[in-house]
């Protein structure tokens, strides 16, 4: 199903993600860098995500990761904002 496949993050998500303040602290982001840095240092993924039969959250879920293994940054969007789960 479409919903379970990984999606690339377009720029102007990649724009969005690194504005808020927890990622630009999390991946030391500063001012003068662009999302195409950001999107070149960082693994990321969008997926379409449901919660099967049970209720919950549906929406875009978005993975981040850097170049050193240890967890993963997941956001979700509520009332329309990025949020980090977790």
């Amino acid at each position: 199903m479409e919903m379970y496949k990984p999606h690339e993050l377009s720029m102007a998500e990649w724009k969005e993600i690194m504005a808020l303040p927890v990622v630009r602290e999390a991946w030391g982001i500063g001012e003068s860098d662009t999302p195409e840095q950001f999107a070149d240092m960082v693994y990321g993924v969008k997926f379409r995500f449901s919660p099967g039969m049970a209720p919950g959250y549906i929406g875009d879920l978005y993975i981040l990761q850097g170049d050193a293994l240890g967890e993963p940054m997941s956001l979700i969007r509520d009332n329309g904002d990025l949020v980090v789960v977790g």
